[in-house]
C-alpha cells in the first residue's frame, strides 16, 4: 500500500503545478488544487510562495489602484516584498499576488528613482518603446528600468537599462491562451562608446479544446550600437529590438506552418517494422484477434 504524502510533499507538488500553469490560467489551476488538497493551510502556503514567482516570470500587467495606468510585475521593478515601481509614473504599488491586483499606491522616493542624467536616457527609450508596442502588440505593455548605475550624474560611467515587453491574449471561452515576454538588457559602456544589447524572448500558448497542446518557445540574441544622444540611442535600440523580434516571430510562423509536412510525419514510421501496411480489412489472420473473438464470444 502506498504511503500517504506528507504535508510538505503536498505543498511542493501544489507549488509545481501553480508555477507551471499556462499563461493566464493560474487562477483556474489554483481553484482545482484547492479542491484537491482539501487543506486551506497547505493551499495558502503553496499559493503564497508560487503566485509571486508566476507573476514575475510571466511579467503580468496590473491596473494601478486609481486606474490611471498599468504596472508590470517584474523582478526588475521589485523594491520590497510585494512593492513594485512603475518608472513611467514614478509610483510604487503594493501587489496582492494571489488576487493579482494592486491594493495601494504611493509616490516613489528619490532613492528609488534614477538620477536626471539616467532618467533622460530611460524616458527617451520608454517613449520609443511605447510607439513600437502600439504597432507590434495590440494588447502589449512595456516598461524601462535602470538596473545598474542609477546614481550616475554625468557622462564617464557605465550604466544598464532593461526594457521589458509583455503581451497576452487570453480567450478561455475559445480554449486558447497565449503570451509573449521579452527582456532586453542594454549596457551603456562609456569607455568603448558602445551600447551592448542582449535579448531573451519567450512565447507561450495553450490550446485545450478536445485536447491539450502547449507551446513554450525561447530565443536569445545579441547586438550592439554606438553610444549617442538619448533620443538617437532610443531610436537605434528600438530598431534593433524590432528587427530581432520580427525575425524570431517570422521564424516561428514558418516552422509551425510546416509542421504537418515535416515534424508530424517524422514522428511515426511510414511503414511498420515488417515493411508492410497493416491489413485493417482482414484482421482475423492474426492469432490475437482470433483469441479475443473466441473469448468474448463475438460472432456467435
Amino acid at each position: 500500500m502506498a504511503e500517504e504524502l506528507t504535508d510538505k510533499q503536498k505543498i511542493e507538488i501544489a507549488k509545481w503545478f501553480l508555477i507551471n500553469s499556462p499563461p493566464g490560467e493560474i487562477q483556474y489551476v489554483a481553484k482545482d488544487i484547492r479542491s484537491v488538497l482539501k487543506d486551506d493551510n497547505a493551499y495558502e502556503t503553496a499559493a503564497s510562495e508560487s503566485f509571486p514567482l508566476y507573476n514575475k516570470s510571466h511579467l503580468i500587467c496590473l491596473q494601478l489602484p486609481d486606474r490611471s495606468g498599468d504596472v508590470l510585475v517584474t523582478s526588475f521593478s521589485e523594491i520590497d516584498e510585494n512593492e513594485y515601481l512603475d518608472p513611467r509614473t514614478a509610483q510604487v504599488v503594493k501587489v496582492d499576488h494571489v488576487k493579482q491586483v494592486c491594493t495601494e499606491m504611493r509616490p516613489a522616493n528619490d532613492e528609488e528613482l534614477p538620477s536626471p542624467y539616467i532618467e533622460e536616457y530611460r524616458c527617451a527609450l520608454d517613449a520609443e518603446s511605447i510607439k513600437y508596442i502600439s504597432e507590434a502588440y495590440p494588447k502589449g505593455f512595456s516598461s524601462v528600468y535602470c538596473v545598474s548605475g542609477k546614481d550616475v550624474e554625468e557622462p564617464g560611467s557605465d550604466f544598464e537599462l532593461v526594457i521589458v515587453i509583455s503581451a497576452a491574449r487570453h480567450s478561455p471561452q475559445n480554449f486558447c491562451n497565449g503570451s509573449w515576454c521579452s527582456i532586453w538588457n542594454i549596457e551603456f559602456k562609456d569607455d568603448l562608446q558602445m551600447v551592448e544589447v542582449s535579448g531573451r524572448m519567450q512565447v507561450g500558448a495553450h490550446y485545450f479544446e478536445e485536447g491539450n497542446v502547449q507551446l513554450d518557445a525561447k530565443h536569445e540574441c545579441k547586438d550592439s550600437t554606438i553610444l549617442q544622444s538619448p533620443d538617437d540611442c532610443a531610436i537605434s535600440l528600438i530598431n534593433i529590438i524590432r528587427h530581432h523580434e520580427t525575425e524570431y516571430l517570422t521564424s516561428l510562423q514558418a516552422s509551425y506552418s510546416n509542421l504537418p509536412d515535416t515534424t508530424f510525419k517524422d514522428l511515426r514510421r511510414k511503414l511498420p517494422v515488417t515493411r508492410t501496411l497493416f491489413p485493417w480489412h482482414n484482421t482475423m489472420q492474426f492469432s490475437l484477434t482470433r483469441d479475443i473473438t473466441r473469448e468474448l464470444g463475438i460472432g456467435k
